[in-house]
């Protein structure tokens, strides 16, 4: 059961992490297969633009928003903001706090558009899920150059037509984590490689009239725009920044923690 801020800290479940940028802390259990050359982004025939109609549409969006709703009353502020590009694609920026919820969350944000979610090798590794979620938009990360040039491709490919392409720079899962860890600027080389919009998404933990689980509001913020006044290197820093205290801002609009994080103590000797 998750409690408001006036619970006492003894009763909330505790999780001790050591290091904020890599640290696992999802319940799944997967051996990732490697994603090589071989691997298929891009297979755009009638079938297999049918089967991503079918999973996504039909299947997958129905199912997210049931979820969201009953699961989370998931609420959305900020929705607007996404308009200013809806004859664009853009990339969407979020905290990584929830397995099934995080999966289902993007698509509410920027429907009626497709999304993109770029993901560890992992969600194209479960039976059965694992054949199923690239035709739900699941673009994984590469294990090789080879296939880092068709990971490329692929985006560029989806942005062209004007889809989303979602990232979580916080790379692991941390449920219900109501700050924003600290992420790299390496995933903002593709929006300033192809000069497209940058959003991001914040979700946040609030208490729930009607539910022990807390409900999610998610803030939408951007859009931010690459500075092509600056070098490449500095213009991902700069889009990192942006996004990155922008979410931090958001963070604080938590009002319920139901796991305690806390930082192993290292002893001495």
């Amino acid at each position: 059961m998750c409690r408001g801020e006036s619970a006492s800290l003894d009763k909330r479940k505790v999780i001790y992490y050591g290091d904020e940028l890599n640290d696992e802390f999802s319940v799944a259990q997967i051996t990732p297969k490697t994603i090589d050359g071989s691997y298929r982004y891009i297979n755009d025939s009638f079938i297999k633009r049918f089967t991503h109609f079918f999973w996504y549409r039909i299947v997958a969006t129905p199912i997210a928003f049931i979820y969201t709703r009953l699961v989370f009353r998931h609420k959305i502020v900020g929705k607007e903001s996404l308009r200013s590009c809806k004859d664009s694609g853009y990339f969407i920026y979020g905290n990584h706090t929830q397995d099934i919820a995080d999966a289902f969350i993007p698509s509410m944000l920027n429907f009626p558009k497709t999304d993109y979610v770029i993901v560890h090798p992992n969600n194209v590794s479960m039976p059965f899920l694992g054949k199923v979620t690239p035709s739900m938009g699941a673009l994984p990360l590469p294990d090789d150059m080879t296939a880092y040039r068709s990971f490329l491709k692929a985006i560029e490919k989806r942005i062209s037509q004007k889809h989303c392409v979602v990232i979580y720079p916080e790379a692991h899962i941390w449920p219900y984590y109501t700050k924003i860890r600290p992420f790299t600027d390496v995933s903002f080389a593709y929006p300033v490689k192809l000069d497209a919009p940058v959003f991001c998404f914040t979700n946040t933990y609030q208490k729930s009239r009607f539910s022990r689980e807390p409900k999610i509001v998610t803030y939408i913020d951007g859009p931010f725009y690459p500075d092509p006044s600056l070098p490449p290197r500095e213009q991902k820093q700069k889009l990192r920044n942006t996004v990155y205290d922008c979410m931090c801002k958001r963070a604080e609009l938590n009002t319920v923690e139901c796991i305690k994080y806390m930082k192993k103590v290292e002893k001495d000797g």
